[in-house]
């Protein structure tokens, strides 16, 4: 009988020892010994009894008291007993029931709410699972058991449970999960990056030949092609249209070769695994990280920096070659989740990686991703006109001259994420702020940012306008977020435009004030010059440059505004709206702001170019519309119209594509400054997986706008 009692505490495991770590006792967490009726047992933090998620491990709530001496209990379990809930396991009370390999049973909700986040070892008897039960993210809902940013993958998603199982948690003990990434080893000094790929400056084709580069093109449309002589014309604007050049290597079907002719990239991702992204948003993570690693080259280095509380760089900066990726798909596999949000550490981490390098690839570029608040740098709720710059190492400020030029790619993850200081980092970094609503489109939102990113064909941008007549001088440039500037009396401007990609436009609008002429024939107005570094040969090339002329008949006839002219006068006033609108509704102005909106749409649908069908002004029109049913009521502002105004802002700043909405789908209207780059990236994204085309019939479900999910409820 003894020895039956033995067998019997030892499989329900309260001969153990229970050790609860303290969080400020990183030391003697080491040692912990997990209890399989704790909640800490749980990889996220939450027990299977309670809708409660802690940043950090728990005693044990089950109800099953154990002594501090671990003292023999005199506690016995009946076979009938769930060994994680401790509540009755008879049929017929409306729980399923689960039995292992082991022969141990458990509630079936209470085992998947473990297994989903990576345990696979039984909490009884301790052995490894091979087959292990997946249960639907919905499910907890059934179970009134709150859940934010709900994911809208399909409940019979085999490729889920395969990739859940494939991506498991870090086989530490939950008690040296409060500091795990403090017993990450790394040096003082990041000067261990893996030594550049030594190529040949010029790359080749396939067939051996040397490429041709094609170079910039430069475009200009005066809003009119003619003034009478005797008129003088207020505000005269003219668009300056600038396109960068495609990939230069093609392959032997004509397509564009990429590995063999774009700039490789030196990336570096600051992921938050604070305690909040337990469970399928970690997971969801690291199946777009591994979609990122998988489509960088042996030329293209990555490192991989994590944040909660604290920030450590958990993979060095490092090729990826089929060794590299391996490396880095087990650092990313290794992260859990758990304690706060330090973004602050985390950039700074990741600036390190940047200053510390020995080796430099041609293209630098960050990814940030959080789904919450910084609450070390600042605690409050996010406000109009709060200063941000605390969060941003000086070194990744746009307006430092001697910093690195970085630009920061924010993705604000989910519905309780900091927009407001998600798009300040982006916007003094020079990057883009993208935000992701529902949970399964990270993978395509970080597809078209590196879509981007690794297609890279132009630097240090830099436009001149100069007014050719002596009686002219320039009104306003409207640039956007790029940097300008007015010199010699207001008769020459520059533009600093920085990094394009391959096939990228930029459209900058100048004004002037044209006078009356004694004289007619042409009049010339602008000359438009500028140069760029060609990232692969370090070269400048210099445009050629461009004089912008008009014609001064006697009479001039009534003449249409240039189509091109109109659709970029469109956009501004949409941006300008976009942004007056954000102003109000942050003042609690939600009336306000939505009619500031739908002024816009107005004026907007009566131009040439919205008349025309124009593809731009049909987007802004529908963004516009979007960002109204957004600010219905202050909740919907709060969780999504922020982060979806910001994000628009970002996109039509930068003239640059950002996720946001259903913007990654390729029938959404959003979708103003996509490159064929990124749209070949993100059709990848969405019709592979881990390299595989996806089976027979198996689609990834697009994020779907705010209307449509409301609609669908």
């Amino acid at each position: 009988m003894g020895s039956k009692w033995r067998k019997v505490k030892l499989a329900i495991g309260i001969n153990l020892c229970i050790h609860v770590p303290r969080t400020t006792d990183r030391s003697s967490s080491s040692s912990a010994i997990e209890s399989p009726f704790s909640s800490a047992a749980f990889s996220d933090g939450v027990s299977p009894s309670s809708g409660r998620r802690p940043t950090t491990p728990t005693p044990s709530s089950s109800g099953l008291r154990l002594s501090k001496s671990g003292s023999k209990s005199k506690s016995f379990l009946p076979k009938e007993t769930c060994a994680i809930c401790l509540k009755s396991m008879k049929p017929g009370q409306g729980h399923a029931i689960f039995t292992a390999e082991c022969t141990h049973t458990f509630h079936f909700h209470c085992i998947t709410s473990n297994v989903k986040h990576g345990n696979q070892i039984c909490p009884i008897c301790r052995a490894n699972w091979k087959e292990v039960p997946f249960q639907s993210p919905s499910s907890n809902v059934s179970r009134n058991v709150p859940r934010l940013n709900r994911v809208s993958l399909p409940r019979d998603d085999a490729w889920t449970t395969t990739y859940l199982r494939r991506f498991p948690s870090t086989q530490v003990s939950v008690g040296r999960q409060s500091s795990l990434l403090s017993h990450i080893p790394e040096p003082t000094i990041f000067n261990d990056d893996e030594a550049l790929d030594q190529q040949t400056s010029t790359p080749q084709d396939r067939n051996g030949s040397d490429l041709m580069t094609n170079t910039m093109e430069i475009r200009t449309y005066p809003e009119v092609s003619a003034v009478s002589k005797s008129a003088f014309h207020h505000n005269f604007a003219v668009l300056i249209n600038l396109k960068a050049p495609s990939h230069s290597g093609r392959n032997q079907s004509g397509a564009p070769s990429v590995e063999n002719s774009r700039a490789p990239i030196d990336l570096v991702t600051v992921l938050d695994v604070s305690g909040s992204m337990a469970g399928t948003k970690l997971a969801l993570l690291k199946r777009a990280m591994s979609f990122v690693i998988q489509n960088l080259s042996s030329s293209d280095r990555l490192s991989v920096v994590a944040f909660s509380s604290s920030a450590r760089r958990v993979f060095p900066l490092q090729r990826m070659t089929d060794a590299g990726r391996q490396q880095a798909l087990q650092a990313v596999n290794s992260l859990v989740p758990n304690g706060g949000t330090n973004i602050a550490e985390g950039l700074k981490k990741g600036a390190k990686v940047f200053v510390d390098r020995r080796w430099k690839n041609p293209v630098g570029g960050m990814i940030l991703l959080s789904d919450g608040q910084d609450t070390y740098t600042g605690n409050s709720r996010p406000r109009l006109g709060a200063n941000y710059r605390s969060l941003v190492p000086d070194t990744f400020q746009r307006n430092n001259d001697t910093g690195l030029h970085i630009p920061v790619h924010a993705f604000g993850f989910g519905i309780d994420h900091d927009a407001t200081s998600m798009h300040s980092i982006s916007e003094m970094s020079g990057g883009t702020f993208s935000f992701i609503e529902a949970e399964d489109v990270i993978q395509d939102a970080f597809a078209q940012c590196i879509g981007g990113l690794l297609s890279v064909v132009a630097q240090e941008l830099q436009v001149e306008v100069a007014c050719v007549n002596p009686r002219l001088q320039l009104s306003s440039v409207k640039a956007g977020s790029y940097e300008t500037s007015l010199m010699d009396n207001a008769r020459m401007a520059s533009i600093q435009v920085g990094d394009l990609y391959a096939e990228e436009e930029r459209n900058f609008l100048v004004t002037l004030n044209v006078p009356a002429e004694t004289y007619g024939g042409d009049m010339s107005l602008l000359l438009v010059r500028g140069s760029y570094r060609e990232p692969i040969t370090k070269e400048m090339v210099n445009l050629e440059p461009t004089q912008v002329k008009i014609e001064r008949p006697d009479v001039a006839r009534e003449l249409d505004v240039s189509v091109e002219v109109d659709r970029q006068r469109n956009r501004l006033y949409a941006a300008e709206a976009m942004a007056e609108a954000r102003v109000k509704a942050e003042r609690s102005d939600l009336a306000g702001a939505v009619s500031v909106l739908e002024n816009c749409l107005k004026a907007l649908s009566e131009t040439v170019s919205s008349r025309a069908g124009d593809r731009l002004c049909v987007a802004l029109l529908a963004e516009l519309k979007e960002m109204q049913e957004r600010m219905a009521n202050r909740r919907v502002y709060e969780e999504s119209g922020r982060a979806y105004v910001l994000s628009g802002l970002s996109s039509h700043s930068w003239q640059r594509a950002t996720a946001r909405g259903d913007s990654t789908d390729s029938t959404s209207l959003v979708q103003a400054y996509q490159t064929p780059s990124m749209v070949d990236m993100v059709s990848r994204s969405q019709t592979m997986v881990f390299g595989a085309p996806l089976s027979a019939g198996r689609t990834l479900r697009p994020a779907k706008s705010y209307n449509g999910r409301q609609r669908g409820k």
